[in-house]
């Protein structure tokens, strides 16, 4: 049982880290200032996510509890999609934010005035 309260733990500890990274890349890109109001509505939108994250994890410490195995695995599976939703929406944003910023220096490079 003690294996099960270190990955709980773990499991806990990686949603703050999350929440963590969350605050700070809203800050950065509202420090930013040109930032599309999409792409804030976007990261505000894993706030939502987290919550469910962390939802479904305390219902997963039921099943494990209970030793429903069966949702224990579909808890997990749903946990772990809903983080590779963020982190490949994430990469999308990163690399759009990268091609805008390129722009701007390609208009810039261009400048005949």
């Amino acid at each position: 049982m003690q294996t099960n309260n270190t990955i709980i733990e773990r499991l806990f500890s990686s949603f703050s880290d999350l929440e963590k990274a969350i605050v700070s890349a809203r800050s950065t890109l509202a420090k930013k200032g040109s930032v599309p109001s999409d792409i804030m509505e976007r990261l505000n939108s894993y706030d939502g996510i987290l919550a469910k994250q962390r939802s479904l994890a305390f219902t997963l410490c039921e099943h494990i509890n209970k030793g429903n195995w069966g949702e224990v695995s579909r808890h997990v599976s749903l946990i772990n999609g809903l983080s590779a939703m963020i982190r490949d929406d994430a990469r999308q944003i990163l690399s759009s934010l990268a091609l805008n910023s390129d722009q701007k220096q390609e208009d810039e490079d261009f400048n005949f005035c």
